[in-house]
Protein backbone atom coordinates (compact mmCIF):
# COMPACT_ATOMS: atom_id res chain seq x y z
CA UNK A 1 0.00 0.00 0.00
CA UNK A 2 1.31 3.39 -0.99
CA UNK A 3 1.93 5.81 1.83
CA UNK A 4 1.91 3.17 4.56
CA UNK A 5 4.09 3.79 7.57
CA UNK A 6 4.99 1.68 10.57
CA UNK A 7 5.47 3.88 13.60
CA UNK A 8 5.30 3.98 17.37
CA UNK A 9 1.68 4.42 18.43
CA UNK A 10 0.69 7.82 19.74
CA UNK A 11 -2.14 8.72 22.14
CA UNK A 12 -4.15 9.77 19.08
CA UNK A 13 -4.16 6.10 17.96
CA UNK A 14 -5.81 4.77 21.12
CA UNK A 15 -9.37 4.88 19.75
CA UNK A 16 -8.44 3.11 16.50
CA UNK A 17 -6.29 0.47 18.25
CA UNK A 18 -9.13 -0.22 20.69
CA UNK A 19 -11.63 -0.54 17.83
CA UNK A 20 -9.40 -3.07 16.04
CA UNK A 21 -9.01 -5.11 19.21
CA UNK A 22 -12.74 -4.96 19.96
CA UNK A 23 -13.47 -6.56 16.59
CA UNK A 24 -11.48 -9.63 17.68
CA UNK A 25 -13.05 -9.61 21.14
CA UNK A 26 -16.58 -9.61 19.74
CA UNK A 27 -16.21 -11.62 16.54
CA UNK A 28 -13.45 -14.19 17.06
CA UNK A 29 -12.01 -16.55 19.65
CA UNK A 30 -8.51 -15.13 19.01
CA UNK A 31 -8.48 -13.26 22.29
CA UNK A 32 -9.98 -14.55 25.49
CA UNK A 33 -11.41 -11.17 26.43
CA UNK A 34 -15.17 -11.51 26.12
CA UNK A 35 -16.41 -7.91 26.42
CA UNK A 36 -15.47 -4.92 24.31
CA UNK A 37 -13.43 -2.09 25.84
CA UNK A 38 -13.98 1.63 25.77
CA UNK A 39 -10.83 3.56 24.89
CA UNK A 40 -10.80 4.87 28.49
CA UNK A 41 -10.89 1.34 29.92
CA UNK A 42 -8.06 0.35 27.60
CA UNK A 43 -5.89 3.31 28.69
CA UNK A 44 -3.83 1.37 31.30
CA UNK A 45 -2.94 -1.25 28.67
CA UNK A 46 -2.08 1.49 26.17
CA UNK A 47 0.02 3.32 28.76
CA UNK A 48 2.45 0.44 29.33
CA UNK A 49 4.32 1.10 26.08
CA UNK A 50 7.32 3.29 25.42
CA UNK A 51 9.04 4.52 22.27
CA UNK A 52 12.12 2.48 23.23
CA UNK A 53 12.77 -0.57 25.36
CA UNK A 54 11.27 -4.03 25.54
CA UNK A 55 7.63 -3.01 25.52
CA UNK A 56 6.62 -1.21 22.34
CA UNK A 57 3.41 -0.67 20.38
CA UNK A 58 3.68 -0.07 16.64
CA UNK A 59 0.86 0.77 14.26
CA UNK A 60 0.54 0.36 10.53
CA UNK A 61 -0.99 3.59 9.27
CA UNK A 62 -2.03 4.95 5.91
CA UNK A 63 -2.80 8.62 6.25
CA UNK A 64 -5.02 8.98 9.30
CA UNK A 65 -6.21 5.34 9.15
CA UNK A 66 -4.70 2.78 11.52
CA UNK A 67 -4.70 -0.57 9.72
CA UNK A 68 -3.26 -2.69 12.51
CA UNK A 69 -0.93 -2.89 15.44
CA UNK A 70 1.80 -5.12 16.83
CA UNK A 71 3.20 -4.99 20.33
CA UNK A 72 5.55 -6.56 22.82
CA UNK A 73 4.59 -6.83 26.48
CA UNK A 74 5.96 -8.47 29.59
CA UNK A 75 5.57 -12.24 29.40
CA UNK A 76 5.37 -12.69 33.18
CA UNK A 77 5.92 -10.21 36.02
CA UNK A 78 8.77 -12.10 37.72
CA UNK A 79 12.26 -10.58 37.26
CA UNK A 80 13.84 -13.66 35.66
CA UNK A 81 11.38 -13.33 32.77
CA UNK A 82 12.40 -9.72 32.01
CA UNK A 83 14.26 -10.68 28.80
CA UNK A 84 11.26 -12.58 27.44
CA UNK A 85 8.41 -10.67 25.80
CA UNK A 86 5.00 -11.71 24.58
CA UNK A 87 4.19 -10.40 21.13
CA UNK A 88 0.81 -9.79 19.53
CA UNK A 89 -0.49 -8.54 16.21
CA UNK A 90 -4.00 -7.55 15.12
CA UNK A 91 -5.11 -6.06 11.81
CA UNK A 92 -8.28 -4.19 10.95
CA UNK A 93 -10.60 -6.68 9.21
CA UNK A 94 -10.37 -4.84 5.86
CA UNK A 95 -6.54 -4.91 6.04
CA UNK A 96 -6.19 -8.70 6.38
CA UNK A 97 -4.59 -10.47 3.42
CA UNK A 98 -2.81 -7.42 2.01
CA UNK A 99 0.71 -8.27 3.22
CA UNK A 100 0.60 -5.76 6.05
CA UNK A 101 1.02 -8.31 8.86
CA UNK A 102 4.51 -9.57 7.97
CA UNK A 103 5.76 -6.02 7.38
CA UNK A 104 4.27 -4.65 10.60
CA UNK A 105 5.48 -7.55 12.75
CA UNK A 106 8.86 -7.37 11.01
CA UNK A 107 9.11 -3.68 11.89
CA UNK A 108 8.43 -4.52 15.53
CA UNK A 109 11.12 -7.22 15.58
CA UNK A 110 13.58 -4.89 13.89
CA UNK A 111 13.04 -2.33 16.67
CA UNK A 112 13.32 -5.01 19.35
CA UNK A 113 16.57 -6.40 17.90
CA UNK A 114 18.61 -3.77 19.77
CA UNK A 115 16.94 -4.46 23.11
CA UNK A 116 17.95 -6.97 25.79
CA UNK A 117 15.43 -9.60 24.69
CA UNK A 118 16.33 -13.27 24.57
CA UNK A 119 12.97 -14.78 23.53
CA UNK A 120 9.64 -13.68 22.11
CA UNK A 121 6.54 -15.74 22.90
CA UNK A 122 3.21 -15.75 21.07
CA UNK A 123 0.00 -17.54 22.02
CA UNK A 124 -2.34 -18.45 19.16
CA UNK A 125 -5.87 -19.70 19.66
CA UNK A 126 -6.32 -22.58 17.24
CA UNK A 127 -7.35 -23.18 14.61
CA UNK A 128 -5.88 -20.04 13.08
CA UNK A 129 -3.79 -21.11 10.06
CA UNK A 130 -3.09 -17.54 8.89
CA UNK A 131 -1.60 -16.51 12.24
CA UNK A 132 0.37 -19.75 12.52
CA UNK A 133 1.83 -19.21 9.04
CA UNK A 134 2.73 -15.59 9.83
CA UNK A 135 4.52 -16.52 13.05
CA UNK A 136 6.36 -19.46 11.48
CA UNK A 137 7.44 -17.21 8.58
CA UNK A 138 8.98 -14.83 11.13
CA UNK A 139 10.95 -17.55 12.92
CA UNK A 140 8.60 -18.73 15.66
CA UNK A 141 8.61 -22.45 16.50
CA UNK A 142 6.16 -24.56 18.54
CA UNK A 143 6.74 -24.43 22.29
CA UNK A 144 3.64 -26.07 23.78
CA UNK A 145 -0.09 -26.54 23.66
CA UNK A 146 -2.70 -25.70 26.29
CA UNK A 147 -5.58 -27.95 25.32
CA UNK A 148 -9.01 -26.36 25.75
CA UNK A 149 -7.57 -23.61 27.95
CA UNK A 150 -10.29 -21.03 27.36
CA UNK A 151 -14.04 -20.97 26.85
CA UNK A 152 -15.66 -18.42 24.57
CA UNK A 153 -18.77 -18.45 22.38
CA UNK A 154 -19.98 -21.56 24.20
CA UNK A 155 -17.04 -23.79 23.34
CA UNK A 156 -13.52 -24.63 24.48
CA UNK A 157 -10.49 -23.31 22.62
CA UNK A 158 -6.90 -24.54 22.54
CA UNK A 159 -3.88 -22.22 22.65
CA UNK A 160 -0.65 -23.09 20.88
CA UNK A 161 2.40 -21.30 22.25
CA UNK A 162 5.25 -20.38 19.91
CA UNK A 163 8.72 -19.10 20.71
CA UNK A 164 11.25 -17.07 18.74
CA UNK A 165 14.96 -16.66 19.42
CA UNK A 166 15.91 -13.00 19.69
CA UNK A 167 19.20 -11.15 19.98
Amino acid sequence: MAGMEFRIASPADQVAVTAIYNHYVQETPYTFDVEAFSPEARAPWFGQFASRGRHQLLVAASGDAVLGYACSTAFKPKPAYASTVETTIYLAPHAVGQGIGPRLYGALFERLATEDIHRAIAGIVTPNPASMALHERLGFRPAGVLDEAGRKFGRWWTVEWLIKRMG
